[in-house]
């Protein structure tokens, strides 16, 4: 469907909110869904099936049709991406099936990293890090595997204010103040320092898939690599960015 239909379907929705219409917006922006539960399926792993994402998904999309203005002028896609993504972390938080041991590994990876950073004055292998937590390289790789959800899952300020909040506080800080302009901007170039810190491959990996916005499949093929090495080339990017960004780091993942 075209920009000039899904206007026009909006319009007749906003006057006439009939079942039948919010059916066709809903199969319209289905694969809105699907975007958004397949970029939070690389934090989330092999822990929650990417099916089960897009059916928590779901439903943050059939709240969005419910609760969209149209008269305001905000753009659906930006206003639903967000209900999309709110449904799918509550639903995550209220599962609560991340183990205590999890966290703990998250924290001793964080501390390992910024010891090592400090002492050594650059970035650190994974061979130093496994030293560090006197585990193997392989070890360290499956804990990097296990703690990938704590990146996103632990970002408490997003997932203990709520869906309905968060959504609107984002909107209302994306659309009606000059603040966020200025904050965006400052990231950005914390951003620049901190993929200094990064190998090649994990630099590209972030670039392409939060500049280029690029799929995990769409990765894979430009590195000639597995969509699993990818994955864990994300993840130890993220681990590392994460110890330079500190609280800065939600918002980076919220974009």
């Amino acid at each position: 469907m075209n920009a000039e239909n899904k206007l026009k379907l909006w319009e007749d929705y906003s006057k006439k909110r009939t079942a039948e219409l919010q059916e066709k917006i809903i199969i319209e922006y289905a694969g809105l869904v699907k975007l958004v539960a397949g970029r939070l399926s690389m934090y989330l792993g092999y822990n929650v099936e990417y099916d089960d994402l897009v059916g928590y998904g779901t439903f943050g999309l059939i709240d969005a049709v419910d609760k969209f203005d149209f008269s305001k002028g905000v753009k659906f896609e930006t206003y639903a991406s967000l209900r999309i993504r709110g449904a799918i972390l509550d639903q995550i938080r209220k599962m609560d099936w991340i183990p205590r041991s999890i966290r703990q590994k998250q924290r001793k990876i964080d501390v390992a990293y910024q010891s090592l950073e400090i002492k050594y004055g650059r970035a650190v292998s994974d061979e130093e890090i496994a030293g560090e937590l006197d585990i193997t390289v392989d070890e360290f790789e499956t804990w990097q595997n296990q703690t990938k959800i704590t990146n996103i899952i632990s970002l408490d300020e997003f997932i203990e204010q709520g869906t309905e909040s968060k959504v609107e506080q984002t909107l209302t800080a994306e659309f009606d103040q000059p603040e966020r302009i200025y904050e965006k901007q400052e990231l950005k170039e914390l951003l620049v320092k901190t993929l200094d810190t990064l190998t090649e491959k994990e630099k590209r990996v972030i670039i392409l898939y939060y500049y280029e916005e690029l799929t995990l499949k769409e990765i894979s093929g430009i590195l000639e690599v597995s969509e699993s090495r990818i994955s864990q080339l994300h993840t130890k990017a993220l681990q590392k960015m994460r110890v330079k960004l500190g609280t800065n780091i939600e918002l980076f993942t919220s974009y």
